[in-house]
């Protein structure tokens, strides 16, 4: 059989053809992806995720998540540049600031209370750095959103954890953390797993403890329902009745509701008149009918007062419900715990028009040093004052919410965690950090503009200040006074 011979001319262009289509056969999926990736990006280190494409992930402040927050980013990126700039002369370490900041109905923060906490954060960061706390290492502080109702947090998690690195961000502790929720929890333990410093800032349920690494500047719910009780014996109230959140995920209604039950009633009369009143937010369809049927039953029932178990987007409705009660003529007061403090100015001013006398427990309040300079320390609580530090960056801005404290004493927290880890080895990391915790007593506490914070074994504040707060006409919390679930708050030592 005679062999094909073929011409050169035409192997070459034969091959240049081969060649030509196994390039494209790569490049076209390469250019694909890029194109795709750089459309899925939002910023360095945030990405788009999920059907709504929320921006979400983490940033040194280069990327602002949304408009009310860029005004307190750019401090913080014009802080965190100057770190870096001056790293050669002055040791830096990363604590990164992590909550929800792309918020939907879907979330019980709202934006005044994300944008003061972070406000907060960035004030910590400003006085260690460069205030009357500064110290070494300095802080580089990043800004992690988990997105609406913590829904990417997982990808969040895996871009801190990527920043530990040494020839990164050397992250060594993450702060705020979110509300009290599973998603929030699942965060924590893969975050502690991978041996960084927790701070929580506002997270009150109780349950969540014996996590490595987890300390919270706040009081637990437990410690909220005592402070409470204590406050309306002391007021003489001697009848009451639960109304609760039944949505298994609401760690934060459980244990307010169960640690209520067991504190309030006792041997000298007080007591609770009926059976926990409930109602389901996860069953989005029927729980706001439930509140519109509950005042009826509280008009028979006669409690002096109801002790409220829930969100504060939840309480607003239930309050609209109490203002229709039929018994008109009967006079109702309703205590709550500190998500109140994340209802908007607006959302706050109508809960007040309802008619019905609102009291709860806050987590912080800027008149507290005024009113308890013993157990609050006053070069921190300053800042927050008419006139202060806050007001000249963030002019306009009420912080009577407390959220801002709270946001500055988790950073602050982590901060001296930071200073006393570098204090014996130099070199900082997450579990050194974390260790430090243990040994934030008598003269190490947190100087905290919500009160001198010492951390329990259990990672839970020891004794820590609660504000009593009254909501008043205009919508504006008030203090009544500063509480403690076991006597006296903590003071200077």
């Amino acid at each position: 059989m005679p062999r094909l011979e073929w011409p050169l001319h035409i192997v070459r262009r034969v091959v240049i053809g081969v060649i030509a289509v196994a390039l494209l056969a790569v490049a076209v999926p390469l250019t694909v992806n890029w194109i795709e990736e750089k459309r899925a990006r939002c910023g360095e280190g945030v990405v788009k995720q999920g059907d709504d494409h929320e921006c979400v992930g983490v940033t040194d402040g280069s990327y602002v998540f949304a408009d009310h927050l860029k005004s307190v980013e750019k401090k913080i990126k014009e802080e965190n540049r100057r770190v870096e700039e001056n790293a050669g002369k002055e040791p830096y370490v990363s604590v990164a600031y992590m909550t929800s900041f792309t918020l939907t109905d879907d979330d019980s923060n709202s934006e005044e209370s994300v944008r003061h906490e972070l406000e907060g954060a960035y004030l910590a960061q400003y006085r260690h750095n460069l205030g009357d706390l500064s110290s070494s290492p300095k802080i580089k502080l990043l800004i992690a959103n988990v997105g609406s109702n913590a829904a990417h947090w997982e990808h969040t998690v895996d871009e801190l954890i990527g920043r530990m690195a040494p020839d990164r961000d050397k992250l060594v502790a993450v702060t705020g953390l979110g509300p009290s929720t599973e998603r929030s929890l699942s965060a924590l333990r893969r975050l502690s797993d991978r041996g960084l410093a927790l701070v929580a800032s506002t997270m009150t349920a109780t349950n969540i403890e014996g996590i490595k690494g987890f300390v919270r500047v706040s009081p637990t719910n437990v410690d909220e329902a005592y402070a409470a009780s204590a406050y309306l014996k002391k007021q003489k109230v001697r009848t009451a009745v639960v109304v609760q959140d039944a949505a298994r995920s609401n760690y934060y209604a459980k244990t307010l509701g169960d640690a209520f039950t067991e504190v309030f009633q006792d041997t000298k009369g007080h007591r609770l008149v009926a059976d926990r009143m409930t109602y389901d937010s996860s069953v989005r369809s029927a729980w706001e009918n439930e509140l519109r049927y509950m005042p009826g039953q509280l008009c028979d029932q006669k409690p002096e007062v109801v002790y409220f178990a829930g969100r504060g987007k939840h309480l607003t409705r239930f309050l609209d419900s109490l203002a229709n009660r039929p018994c008109q003529e009967r006079k109702f007061t309703v205590i709550t715990g500190d998500d109140t403090s994340n209802l908007t100015a607006k959302e706050l001013a109508h809960a007040a028009e309802s008619g019905v006398r609102v009291l709860y427990t806050g987590l912080a309040h800027p008149d507290m040093w005024q009113q308890d300079p013993l157990h609050v320390s006053g070069p921190s609580a300053r800042h927050f004052q008419a006139g202060g530090s806050l007001d000249k960056w963030f002019p306009g801005d009420p912080r009577y919410d407390g959220q801002a404290i709270m946001g500055h004493d988790a950073v602050l927290a982590a901060a001296h965690g930071i200073q006393m880890a570098a204090g014996w080895q130099g070199e900082v990391s997450g579990d050194a950090v974390a260790r430090m915790f243990h040994q934030m007593d008598g003269r190490q506490q947190v100087a905290g503009a919500s009160g001198f914070i010492s951390f329990e074994n259990n990672g839970n504040p020891r004794n820590k200040a609660i504000p009593i707060l009254h909501l008043n006409a205009k919508g504006r919390s008030e203090l009544v006074e500063v509480s403690a679930p076991r006597g006296e708050p903590p003071r200077k030592q």
